[in-house]
């Protein structure tokens, strides 16, 4: 206690702590961008999963509905044989045939009476069979319905930790000057565009015209991505107002007829690998680890077109060494 006493006579509680550099703000301004990044990679996963899970619920329910119908139809027949067991009457029993005329329809009789036993038990074991299924979808349902939930409740738990991360770094640049912010965010904010990109960039959402040297397809995907310039970033964005890294690359690429999956942990697995140094426009650019969080299209000219982070517009980045750096892979579509 003497100790810590002490420590707190010898360091005046006056004494105001250090201001951050603008160094240092730059390097938690891109530690927040990778969570970003890495929450909205999270959060797009997990709608995809509640999407699936509740697609799949739909399902079994109707086919439990189906199921119950079968079994309501069955149940006659089956209330049927169990009063038949109940009085101990037995259809293949001579004594069924007694009254019979003769041999012919006796054997004729009996054929009919063993026919309806076979019946009746073939009922039940479809019944049965039938009530099986039921208890089995309903298992199903239960635990699709609660997969459903666990990833809603992730996503949404994503939501919250990513408006966070804004907060946070929008109070780390309010401390700044409009010069400092800018050196602080050099590495991850989106370039005014111009001729030393992949093309001329517009603003205010009215999108940009790509002047880059693509060609086929990947020009296509590059003209709708570049005309996307200025909109904003959209958490789980999918457009037409507004995307997410993954959303602006998916609509790029299906306007000029490619299919790409949602997320950016299946995007990097939809086409042919290639790296940093054979990358041509158009080729999808991949961040932030083994399991990438961020996504972008290389426009040529060491440039990158991309629905950026942390609410900034779509925008165009000159590919700097924190870009290099933080490279994942390469996929050509």
């Amino acid at each position: 206690m003497s100790v810590m006493a002490a420590c707190a006579f010898l360091v005046p509680s006056g004494v105001a702590h250090a201001e951050p550099t603008v160094e240092e703000v730059r390097e938690e301004i891109e530690r927040l961008e990778e969570e970003f990044s890495e929450l909205n990679a999270t959060y797009n996963e997990a709608k995809e999963t509640h999407e699936t899970a509740e697609e799949k619920l739909e399902d079994i329910r109707g086919e439990i509905e189906e199921t119950e119908e079968k079994i309501e139809e069955l149940s006659s027949g089956v209330r049927t044989l169990a009063n038949l067991t109940y009085t101990g009457v037995d259809f293949t029993s001579p004594t069924q045939l007694i009254g019979a005329s003769g041999p012919e329809e006796a054997l004729a009789h009996q054929a009919d009476l063993s026919y309806l036993s076979e019946q009746h038990s073939s009922g039940l074991d479809q019944y049965v069979e039938e009530l099986e299924k039921l208890e089995s979808l309903e298992v199903e349902a239960s635990d699709t319905e609660k997969e459903a939930e666990e990833a809603l409740e992730e996503a949404e738990k994503a939501t919250e930790e990513a408006e966070d991360a804004i907060t946070e770094q929008e109070e780390l640049l309010s401390e700044l000057t409009a010069e400092e912010q800018a050196a602080a965010t050099q590495n991850v904010s989106n370039s005014s565009g111009g001729s030393g990109g992949g093309g001329s960039s517009g603003g205010g959402g009215g999108g940009a015209t790509y002047n880059g040297p693509a060609s086929g397809s990947a020009r296509v995907a590059l003209d709708f991505a570049y005309a996307q310039i200025g909109k904003p970033y959209v958490w789980g964005g999918t457009g037409p107002n507004g995307y997410d890294c993954s959303g602006l690359t998916q609509a790029a690429w299906a306007a000029a007829g490619v299919s790409l999956p949602r997320t950016t942990y299946d995007q990097i697995n939809a086409g042919q690998r290639v790296s940093w140094e054979n990358m041509q426009p158009g080729d999808l650019m991949f961040f932030y680890g083994a399991s990438p969080s961020h996504v972008g299209m290389y426009a040529g000219n060491n440039t990158m077109v991309h629905a950026s982070t942390s609410g900034r517009p779509i925008g165009t980045v000159t590919l700097s060494d924190y870009y290099r750096s933080n490279f994942t892979a390469a996929v050509r579509p």
